[in-house]
């Protein structure tokens, strides 16, 4: 049985991991590698689909991508993101979607974006059952909004009104709380004072666990390295050499060999 209240224990004993996940072997993998928690996050418009942002994603794509992830693991928590615009005009529509999606995937909870604006939403949800993550600091779905993908916390209005709004999301009641791009004293700060915890991302290292999309750390994309993203791997540049080496392959003649054919 999933519990999240084991997340919320972790808080000031142990790191919580969570990465990203579209389809079943990624999730597979991630499953096998020990992390704590799969998100299913909007970023699939950007890496699965290519658009330029979050925005296009709609609550199918995101049911879609979320029954491939739940095919691929069998006790981890998977936690879904709210896509734009499917939340925040009304607390019936934040009702009828994420509940479409805890309905339809079986996932363990939903991602929303955003500060006190939502806390009405966010409330809603959780009086008719269906646990919340929140998500501060830089909101991607806002991208039109700041004109690109801002740090906050720099000024000290910034501060006050990321504090002003983790502590209006814990007393509306998510389980934790995703801080992004925030400066890493400020995230320190909100960390020590808050009883949920904290999962950064580009939020330095004092918050309570981790979140990076899984392409990014693997190295998937060529052109595209975050500063907040360690890669671990090269799997775009060893993808586009093993590939290169099939083509030679074929074209000289030696694959198919006797070895691979029947």
């Amino acid at each position: 049985m999933i519990n999240l209240n084991n997340i919320i224990n972790k808080k000031n004993k142990e790191k919580i991991i969570m990465l990203t996940a579209y389809e079943y072997l990624t999730a597979y993998y991630l499953e096998k590698s020990g992390v704590d928690l799969i998100l299913v996050g909007d970023s699939s418009g950007m890496v699965f689909s290519g658009y330029k942002d979050t925005l296009p994603v709609t609550i199918n794509d995101i049911i879609y991508h979320t029954k491939a992830v739940m095919r691929g693991v069998k006790d981890i928590p998977v936690i879904v993101d709210m896509p734009f615009m499917s939340y925040q005009a009304s607390c019936a529509d934040a009702k009828k979607n994420a509940g479409k999606i805890l309905k339809e995937t079986g996932a363990a909870a939903v991602k929303m974006e955003g500060g006190i604006e939502i806390v009405e939403q966010i409330k809603a949800l959780i009086d008719i059952g269906i646990p919340v993550m929140g998500h501060t600091g830089m909101q991607p779905q806002s991208v039109r909004k700041y004109g690109g993908y801002p740090v906050f916390g720099k000024k000290p209005e910034e501060k006050e009104k990321l504090i002003e709004n983790c502590k209006a999301l814990e007393k509306a009641g998510v389980f934790a709380i995703v801080l992004e791009k925030v400066k890493a004293d400020v995230a320190k700060e909100i960390t020590d004072m808050l009883n949920i915890p904290t999962i950064g991302i580009g939020a330095g290292p004092y918050c309570d666990g981790q979140v990076l999309v899984t392409h990014d750390l693997l190295g998937a994309f060529l052109d595209f390295k975050p500063k907040f993203v360690k890669q671990y791997e090269k799997i775009g540049e060893r993808s586009i050499k093993a590939i290169k080496n099939f083509i030679l392959d074929v074209k000289k003649g030696k694959y198919p060999s006797k070895k691979y054919y029947f």
